[in-house]
């Protein structure tokens, strides 16, 4: 219930400063009557014009039309019959007929068929370019959506709207209360109804659109009546989480209901009744700011990143009807974006040091702004912009210190502006930082909301010579500061006839069109208000069992408003129902990252940690939350584990404390926390038997847990921890030895050590190492995972940030294969083996990863066929944990700092018949090749497979040639080189163990030699994936050389050779000499030059003569390596 009986006294005083302060403002109901007057005239004026413009242009088209027009009817027998009344439209009466219900047929005009619109949703799942290049097809096959006809009807509304609480309830009470919330409902003028004039009837015939349009025939209720195909390997299911620094928006009440805000890179429709979302994909990036029209019909959204888009969205149906490419050429997107009353043009502020401000002509379907401006710097960063809704012509945005009025002239196609600066001085009192700003509802002025609880109003100078304000150059002045309150004021808005402020303490404060209070409520004891958003559905008119509370007035009337949702800085959403003031909380979500999440081992719950310190636990598959726990301040949970038997989560902080938890109540297990380290915890992880628990923190600590007998009860002690890795542990992993069932555990670090403990051995404060094996070379390893049990040896699967994934042994911790991975922008991150529900499908494995963006499925086993994967962008800004359903069915993504985790729903089916399409056999790795298998690289790689028979079998002999289908496994070094790989000592010492030991497993036999096919699949997993480029010769100048006297970093001749003698794979002096024949070409063929053919003394003489003094990463590229660098692609080719 409202304060507004008992108002306090600082509200009363604030109150009485508020008047004092307002005695000189003009008398603002009488201008607003003449500034309706006028604006009536100007808009019946405009609306003649418009409709003889129009007009002439139907005639036009029908002439051409005619003919067809005639052969349709008289085959379809059918004459259509359409009663036209002319109706005289004076200065002061327009049909409400035709203002709900034939402007909003116009509104149907063009926008895509159902086909059409199924092609849009399908570009919504599709990632990067391909949803781009959908999306641009889609808004090419758009035409021009005609709101003209509503433009000026729409100001009618709002000047209706915006007359006193007395007026409106007289003019607006006896009108269906659904017609005002239905917005663009009625889309089909009735055949034969008045105000359905031609006009309107040839709307549809006029855009060229057959009337069975999804987005023109559709009802509000369609959107959550569509089923959700599972077409595609991975489909968002469920956002939890929202972001919090956009708006969330009340599109429906009527029936059910509705909301819109932000999760990430999507825009989400909740339903609250049915709980149930629909979301909006088609950004690459993560939506920066968002609008919606009056109507709550049109939906638009913008990002920021590169490439960035605005999509507008039918929020009825959820298809995106237009696509806006290229809206910052500059690539740093969209800050803020607006929508004018009758939802015709868009204007967007874009995020960059130097602001352009934009207007769109959306329903025209064009890719480029009406009109452009440049802010000057010394605005400041404009990050909030708003229409005047009497007017679309006019707008307003505001920084922290500057606001500015913007004037339209859609004729010139210019955007002029006024900025006046405002100080201190100006009213010799401290004015605040700027928060947000509306036009007044007397229309001939401005407000700005500051952080210090005052409103500026701002007096709008137009030019008299026209009151629309199209010509001249208007500019706002400074007239008033007014002290509204004592608290920060963080939103602005205005409904009906009230200007709404909401603060940093919580309340939410009702004014009049003379900034005296009306009511307030403060005692719901909200954190600081982020976002209001008021109902389209007007209030009923007060009943005996109707509960309004009385206004703060002499006469008490009753405070009779709409309902509103309320968006707080705690990431929590209310909804308020005013008549009997109930405060409903519709959810909580973090309010900081979430990086922790986790899957309970067999019931549907997933348990979710924020660095705010909650750790919430969802059922995800009833979509409901089940209960919470809030930590002290400061203690953010970094990672959580469930134990295998699911009774237990481990929860690891930020600070380094790590929690044992009970897994239902979410209370302590364990007495006390365990504090021993003193940085973040990134790991957790349980043994199979819940014996041992171990944890990895950012200091490179392995720190393991174990449980103990005492007093009859089992409790977790601390063992011992140890300092293993230089630098950061990428993954912590239990195991099982298969002889003992005992378990064991192992470490992967980013300085390629594969770290296995001895937890049998180890003891209070000494945690034993068993053995340290070297993961790789070059590259550094981002995660490990058990391979599933597809073959007779255990293996570890371990990514790398080279984009392989390399198998090794589980025992000999010998690299047994490597392969290539998902290639999708970036390497990946984490991976998880996804869980089966029967023994059945134990002979067919699936692997779920996550790289820096996307989430994607691999099919095991491994081979390198690029169509066994397919992935999906998740989080554009960073992909910080991955969880699986116990049965296999869904993955979860966090988001980290964009607060949201997503719910994805998996189907092997479709990965598979991606599969089937890619071809079999050999198929899918021809086309890996330049030119695929008719090419010339596989024409060259078969002629130098088949010399190098010959070389191996002499290049003098005169014996008879023996040609086979397989090379000696000695040669493949040779012909790796011959075709432009250049592995290291090291990686084909891989390769030769990964022919020869093959079959070693089945048959016994080791291998010594490899056919062309073969040699192929080895190839194209071997080699870098993206070619040969000059990246990591100039990284390796940058360590080894110095700065020359041309800035340039080079290697002195001396120590270029002293340390291929003495660094890395190291070679002797003779080995340095026959490679420098070789390359030089003082050696006709081969790795040893032949004495007989050598042209010099001795390696020094010869050195000395052919190297340069300075060796920079060109010369060592170009003259020692003899390759060539593209000037484009910085790439060096063979």
């Amino acid at each position: 219930m409202s304060d507004a009986e008992e108002p306090p006294l600082e509200e009363a005083e604030e109150n009485g400063e508020s008047e004092m302060e307002e005695d000189n403002t003009p008398n603002f109901e009488e201008a607003e009557n003449i500034q309706r007057k006028s604006k009536e005239y100007d808009t019946l004026a405009w609306i003649d014009s418009q409709d003889e413009e129009e007009g002439e242009e139907m005639k036009r088209k029908e002439k051409k039309k005619a003919g067809e027009a005639q052969e349709e009817e008289e085959s379809s027998g059918v004459q259509e019959e359409t009663t036209v009344e002319s109706q005289e439209i004076t200065k002061s009466e327009i049909s409400m007929e035709k203002l709900i219900t034939g402007s909003q047929s116009a509104m149907s005009g063009t926008f895509p068929e159902t086909r059409r619109g199924s092609e849009s949703k399908h570009s919504l799942q599709s990632e990067g370019s391909k949803t781009k290049e959908l999306s641009r097809v889609q808004s090419s096959q758009l035409r021009i959506l005609d709101l003209d006809e509503i433009s000026s009807e729409k100001q009618e509304v709002s000047s209706l709207e915006r007359q006193p609480s007395g007026e409106l309830e007289e003019e607006t009470v006896s009108m269906p209360q659904d017609e005002l919330g239905r917005g663009g409902r009625h889309l089909e003028p009735e055949k034969g109804k008045e105000g359905g004039d031609e006009k309107e009837k040839d709307v549809p015939s006029k855009a060229g659109i057959s009337k069975e349009s999804l987005v023109s025939t559709t009802s509000e209720d369609i959107l959550f009546q569509k089923e959700e195909g599972t077409e595609y390997p991975l489909t968002m299911t469920w956002s939890f989480g929202w972001n919090s620094s956009l708006p969330v928006y009340y599109i429906r009440e009527k029936n059910q209901r509705v909301l819109l805000y932000v999760c990430a890179h999507s825009a989400v429709i909740y339903n609250v009744s049915r709980n149930n979302q629909y979301h909006l994909q088609g950004h690459a990036n993560v939506i920066s700011c968002l609008c919606i029209s009056e109507d709550r019909r049109w939906i638009a959204t913008a990002d920021k990143g590169p490439d960035c888009l605005i999509i507008i969205w039918d929020s009825f149906t959820g298809i995106p009807v237009h696509t806006i490419f290229d809206s910052c050429p500059e690539g740093n997107g969209i800050r803020a974006i607006a929508m004018t009353l009758d939802a015709k043009y868009l204007a967007t502020i874009s995020d960059a040091e130097i602001q352009v401000v934009c207007v769109w002509k959306w329903t025209l379907a064009v890719d480029t702004p009406a009109c452009t401006l440049k802010l000057p710097g010394e605005y400041g960063f404009q990050k909030y912009l708003i229409f005047n809704p009497a007017n679309n012509k006019e707008l307003v945005s505001n920084s922290k210190t500057q606001a500015i009025y913007y004037l339209w002239n859609e004729e010139r196609g210019t955007l002029t502006h006024s900025a006046p600066l405002l100080t201190e001085k100006t009213f010799n009192k401290l004015v605040g930082r700027f928060t947000q700003s509306i036009f007044h509802l007397n229309l001939t002025q401005i407000l700005s909301a500051t952080k210090e609880g005052k409103l500026v109003v701002w007096d709008i100078h137009r030019s008299p010579s026209s009151s629309s304000a199209s010509l001249g150059t208007p500019y706002i002045k400074p007239c008033k500061l007014v002290h509204l309150q004592k608290e920060s004021i963080t939103v602005l808005t205005t409904v009906d006839s009230y200007i709404v402020t909401g603060d940093i303490k919580g309340h939410i404060k009702f004014y009049d069109h003379t900034l005296a209070i009306v009511n307030w409520y403060s005692h719901f004891k909200l954190s600081p208000i982020k976002t209001l958003s008021f109902s389209t559905t007007l209030p009923a008119p007060p009943t005996e069992k109707s509960n309004y509370p009385p206004n703060c007035t002499l006469k008490g009337d009753l405070f009779i408003v709409r309902n509103l949702i309320i968006g707080t800085s705690d990431a929590t959403v209310y909804h308020l129902t005013t008549d009997g003031t109930k405060l409903e909380k519709l959810f909580v979500e973090p309010k900081d990252a979430v990086c922790a999440i986790s899957c309970h081992p067999y019931q549907p719950l997933i348990a979710v940690g924020s660095f705010c310190g909650m750790i919430k636990v969802w059922d995800y598959e009833k979509k409901k939350y089940i209960f919470s726990r809030v930590f002290e301040k400061g203690l953010g949970i970094q990672s959580l584990t469930y134990n295998p038997e699911g009774a237990l989560l481990g929860a690891g902080f930020t600070e380094g404390t790590v929690y044992i938890l009970d897994a239902m109540s979410l209370e302590n297990e364990s007495a006390e926390p365990f504090r021993y380290s003193r940085a973040s915890v990134t790991h957790i992880c349980f043994s199979h038997d819940s014996q041992y628990m171990a944890t990895a923190d950012v200091s490179f600590t392995v720190a393991v847990y174990v449980v103990v007998v005492k007093s009859g009860k089992r409790v977790w002690e601390y063992l011992a921890r140890l300092r293993s890795h230089r630098k950061s542990i990428r993954s912590l992993l239990f195991g099982v030895y298969l002889d003992n069932n005992e378990p064991r555990l192992l470490s992967l670090g980013s300085d390629r050590l594969l770290i296995e403990y001895d937890l049998l051995k180890s003891h209070k404060d000494n945690l034993e190492v068993l053995d340290i094996h070297r993961s790789g070379q070059g590259s550094y390893p981002t995660c490990m995972v058990w391979y599933p049990p597809l073959t007779k040896e255990l293996f570890l699967l371990i990514c790398n940030s080279a984009y392989k994934v390399k198998l090794f042994n589980s025992t000999t911790k010998m690299c047994r294969k490597t392969l290539l991975g998902p290639a999708y922008g970036s390497p990946i991150e984490q991976a998880q083996v996804l869980p089966v529900k029967t023994t059945r499908e134990l002979q067919k494995r699936y692997l779920v990863f996550i790289n820096r963006d996307k989430v994607g499925l691999q099919i095991l086993p491994i081979d390198g066929n690029p169509h066994k994967t397919a992935a999906i962008t998740c989080h554009p800004n960073g992909v910080a944990g991955l969880a699986l359903s116990y049965d296999g069915r869904y993955a979860f993504t966090a988001g980290g700092y964009d607060h949201s985790v997503v719910q994805w729903k998996i189907n092997l089916s479709a990965l598979e018949a991606a599969v089937s399409l890619g071809g079999e056999d050999l198929t899918p790795f021809y086309g890996l090749v330049p030119g695929g298998r008719e090419g010339k690289f596989y024409r060259e790689l078969e002629d130098y497979f088949y010399y190098s028979q010959l070389r191996s079998q002499g290049i003098d002999t005169m014996q008879e040639r023996k040609v086979s289908e397989h090379i000696c496994l000695s040669e493949v070094p040779f012909v790796m080189r011959a075709i432009g790989f250049y592995p290291s000592e090291e990686k084909i010492d891989d390769m030769f163990n990964e022919i020869k030991f093959s079959e070693y497993v089945d048959t016994g036999t080791l291998i010594d030699k490899i056919s062309l096919p073969d040699f192929l699949k080895v190839y194209v997993n071997h080699r870098p994936p993206f070619g040969n480029n000059m990246s990591g010769i100039y990284k390796s100048f940058d360590i080894l050389g110095y700065t020359n006297s041309k800035g340039k970093k080079a290697i002195r001749r001396e120590d270029f050779l002293k340390l291929l003698l003495t660094k890395g794979e190291h070679m002797t002096e003779e080995e340095l000499s026959d490679c420098f024949a070789s390359l030089f070409g003082l050696a006709p063929e081969g790795w040893k030059s032949e004495p007989a053919t050598s042209s010099f003394k001795g390696a020094e003489i010869c050195l000395e003569e052919e190297l340069p003094d300075e060796i920079t990463a060109e010369i060592f590229t170009t003259e020692i390596l003899g390759l060539t660098i593209s000037e484009d692609s910085k790439q060096y080719v063979h």
